[in-house]
């Protein structure tokens, strides 16, 4: 072995541990992020309609520019065929892109406000109303 190795082995070994540890973190994070299983079955349901969403409010230039490169980034995370938590990760492993696709537009939602999402939604009226509740929209149900 080369002399230098002596000396870097723990810093490799403390580095790994490191990163393991902010996965570990991140994985609370999306644990407790998580909305309750009913709600990630309503996202997971409501894919292709909140995939068609995030692009088109991604496009959209009215929005503020804060708001289209979180979209935008999102949609790269979702092409990436490499995830946060690994799919083969019980429970977690398949929500976690429903996880993050929730923060991201309920972070989209709050700052461009319900109205970008009634404009962009390709998907039925019912389908906007579980869009709503599962970013945190209560103007549904307010208004009852």
């Amino acid at each position: 072995m080369p002399s230098w190795w002596s000396s870097a082995w723990p810093v490799l070994v403390g580095a790994l541990g490191a990163l393991l540890l902010v996965w570990l973190v991140l994985l609370v994070v999306l644990w407790r992020a998580a909305p309750d299983r009913t709600g990630v079955h309503d996202a997971l349901r409501l894919l292709p309609d909140v995939l068609r969403l995030v692009k088109r409010l991604a496009g959209d230039r009215a929005l503020p520019r804060g708001v289209r490169v979180r979209l935008l980034l999102l949609l790269a995370y979702l092409a990436l065929p490499v995830d946060l938590v690994p799919d083969f990760v019980p429970v977690l492993g398949y929500a976690d892109d429903a996880v993050i696709v929730l923060l991201v537009l309920r972070s989209a939602a709050r700052t461009a406000g319900p109205q970008a999402l009634e404009r962009h939604w390709p998907g039925t009226p019912d389908g906007l109303a579980a869009v709503r509740r599962l970013v945190g929209d209560h103007r549904e149900r307010d208004a009852e």
